[in-house]
């Protein structure tokens, strides 16, 4: 009997879940968001590969197995308002849609890059995923207007958190953030602003390695 063919997503799936990764959101997240429609060409044979790969412009999408960290390390539940960091090539933030309620602006992302943020929104729109509102900018100034974030995560490294991102955490909310000027010295940190005393505690949860976050407001 002929062998059913794998759908697209399946084997990162399965890698995914070999790795740990069991929150059954996620790994259908991950299941229905196709990574080669966010990647070049020439990149999208690799797109079921567990490792970051190259997007142009000094940019990469980012290892799917960090990503998957990333998100389980926030806790969604689905109604929370969230801030990206680094749109890069969509990848996440359609993760992050999957993740949460459609047919309201939940998700705010910002990109310094024009040339990948236009192309993240047009692949965005084609994939079905227009509720989400995308800003060209310095990242380490977050989206203050949209304030306070349920959640935020950063998908490049700065030398240390910017402040501008942890005042815009709301009460009980997470900043997820990698952190470290070497990329082979970086630490994935959890930042969480206590729902009574709004004071701010932090956990390192892995070492890893990102593109550095670029902007003037991240070199301070």
């Amino acid at each position: 009997m002929e062998r059913a063919q794998a759908l697209p997503g399946e084997g990162l799936v399965r890698d995914l879940a070999l790795r740990g990764l069991r929150d059954p959101v996620l790994l259908r997240a991950f299941l229905r968001v196709p990574r080669a429609r966010f990647l070049p060409p020439e990149q999208a044979a690799q797109a079921e590969c567990d490792r970051p790969l190259e997007i142009g412009y000094g940019q990469t999408c980012s290892q799917p197995f960090v990503v998957a960290k990333m998100l389980a390390a926030l806790e969604l539940k689905g109604s929370e308002r969230v801030l990206e960091i680094g749109t890069g090539s969509g990848y996440q933030t359609a993760l992050l849609c999957e993740v949460l309620a459609r047919g309201v602006f939940l998700l705010h992302t910002v990109e310094i890059l024009p040339e990948l943020s236009a192309r993240a929104a047009s692949t965005l729109r084609e994939l079905g995923y227009p509720h989400v509102a995308l800003r060209v900018g310095d990242g380490a100034l977050g989206w203050p207007e949209a304030a306070p974030y349920d959640a935020i995560i950063v998908s490049a490294a700065p030398a240390q958190v910017p402040p501008a991102l942890l005042e815009q955490l709301a009460p009980g909310g997470r900043l997820v953030i990698p952190v470290g000027a070497v990329a082979g010295s970086q630490e994935l940190e959890l930042w969480r602003r206590d729902p009574v005393t709004l004071s701010l505690e932090r956990r390192a949860l892995m070492a890893v390695r990102f593109v550095p976050l670029i902007g003037i407001a991240a070199l301070h």
